[in-house]
């Protein structure tokens, strides 16, 4: 193919010398302004020009063992695609990125590039800022998008064998398009009402709005994915039902959908909820409108318990629905929160409180059984654990107590229990996660594959895509050796 002729890459090289490419400084992504996004839903990120695209292109070095595709979970031509902006040829930098990548435009935005591709480019090991491969990739998705001229991968012949895939977020289109792509009939199954699974669920729309989530799900209709929402694998349709229907292969990606709780007092007070419940239905029921049928509380004094990228996204979404005082509490300090540093940048700049170091005991209510106050214990941090992060530790005697008016509560999920429990034989881990084998994410029931929050617990988007290609990679090879 042209984008892999070595005489332009060649030309490119002798254009620009390596150290020139190397001093040339990172382009910083342009933004909303903070006061004025604070109280809308428009998308921060305001993405880059085709010149700050063209200029940061022309960082990359096109290293001979590029070490960025490494750190990519979906093995994206990362050289290929940004050689291609360079040369301004942004149409064919997206059919490069949708070779690999079912969600072009959605892993652009969401992405924690800091930690993977981006972390592995060699300008990090120089002790400068790493190619903006994030960046690059959602630039080129969008101009694809915005052009009207949007490519459909290629696709093999059709072979007429039926496959399944349930749930409909990034593990399960991600598994759908690399079937399709083989010339498998793929039918994903939704149990909402809405394509899309935590890209529309669990996103707000002012870090990843639902159109571009449509455009990347179209995509997969025009190579033949078919889609049926409103469809509950396991009480809607069993998976017995599926394979009598002539599946040959069935992909489970049904996500984390249950969410979990700190069982302490007063949990049970009118306003504290789950960050799945207030997120899901703001996202998916306009519960954020005082006149939906079904409105959410909007507090005045909301406290998010958490850390991760869905307590920003909850403590921010607070904010925009007129929160005048919108706090994080973490047990730990802000230097072992798992959330990206964009994710916590962004939330500071829009006047969210960190109180880090603090830890929920106890939420008090009033007589009318409403939340209006959280008791905290103050920590300190002890030993990494496990994970390598410190231990928080209790200091006897500290303790803080804080005026509230609706509490959100994302310390993690579990696995959504309905597949696991519903199919005979399945074997299942003591946390409710389906055992697979890590390389093919085959279960021990042989059509059953899976991938995504149902096997990892808890993952990102770009893992959970992953994910899906290695069990779309997988299962082919079983069903042609079958």
């Amino acid at each position: 193919m042209e984008r892999r002729n070595e005489t332009w890459r060649t030309e490119l090289r002798n254009a620009i010398k390596a150290k020139a490419r190397a001093d040339i400084q990172r382009v910083h992504m342009p933004e909303s302004d903070p006061g004025i996004r604070s109280r809308n839903t428009e998308e921060v990120n305001r993405g880059l020009t085709e010149e700050m695209a063209v200029n940061e292109a022309r960082r990359c070095l096109d290293c001979a063992k590029p070490s960025c595709v490494e750190g990519c979970p979906v093995e994206i031509d990362i050289p290929s695609f940004i050689k291609n902006i360079e040369r301004g040829e942004f149409l064919e930098a997206a059919k490069v990125l949708k070779e690999t990548s079912a969600l072009p435009a959605v892993c652009g935005r969401v992405c924690p590039q800091e930690k993977q591709c981006e972390a592995k480019c060699i300008h990090v090991k120089m002790k400068k800022e790493a190619v903006a491969i994030g960046h690059l990739e959602r630039f080129a998705a969008d101009y694809e998008r915005n052009s009207g001229q949007i490519s459909v991968p290629e696709i093999a012949p059709a072979n007429g064998i039926k496959i399944a895939a349930v749930g409909s977020g990034p593990a399960g289109l991600s598994f759908a398009g690399d079937m399709a792509k083989l010339g498998y009939s793929v039918t994903v199954f939704e149990a909402l009402h809405e394509i899309g699974g935590v890209l529309k669920y669990g996103i707000p729309v002012f870090r990843l709005p639902n159109e571009i989530v449509d455009v990347e799900i179209d995509n997969l209709r025009s190579m033949g994915v078919k889609f049926v929402n409103n469809c509950i694998v396991g009480k809607t349709v069993s998976i017995n039902e599926l394979k009598d229907e002539g599946f040959r292969g069935i992909f489970v990606g049904s996500g984390a959908g249950l969410p979990r709780f700190m069982k302490i007092k007063g949990e049970n007070l009118v306003g504290v909820m789950s960050s799945n419940e207030y997120l899901t239905r703001i996202n998916l029921m306009d519960a954020g409108n005082p006149e939906s049928d079904t409105p959410v509380l909007t507090g005045k004094k909301v406290a998010v318990i958490g850390g991760g990228n869905t307590a920003m996204d909850s403590v921010r979404t607070a904010r925009r629905l007129g929160a005048e005082r919108a706090m994080i509490i973490y047990r730990r300090s802000e230097e072992e929160m798992p959330a990206r540093l964009e994710e916590v940048k962004h939330a500071k700049e829009e006047g969210i409180e960190f109180m880090t170091l603090r830890n929920p005991i106890e939420y008090r209510g009033n007589e009318r059984g409403r939340v209006t106050h959280v008791l905290l214990q103050v920590m300190k941090l002890g030993e990494p654990d496990a994970s390598g992060r410190r231990s928080p530790v209790e200091i006897p005697g500290e303790t803080e107590l804080i005026e509230v008016d609706e509490v959100i509560v994302s310390v993690g999920v579990s696995p959504n229990p309905l597949i696991p429990s519903s199919v005979k034989g399945l074997n299942v881990s003591r946390w409710g996660t389906v055992v697979v084998n890590e390389e093919t994410m085959q279960s021990d029931i042989p059509m059953i594959f899976a991938g995504g929050d149902i096997v990892r617990g808890g993952a990102t988007v770009i893992l959970a895509m992953g994910d899906g290609r290695r069990a779309a990679k997988a299962m082919d090879k079983w069903i042609r050796g079958s």
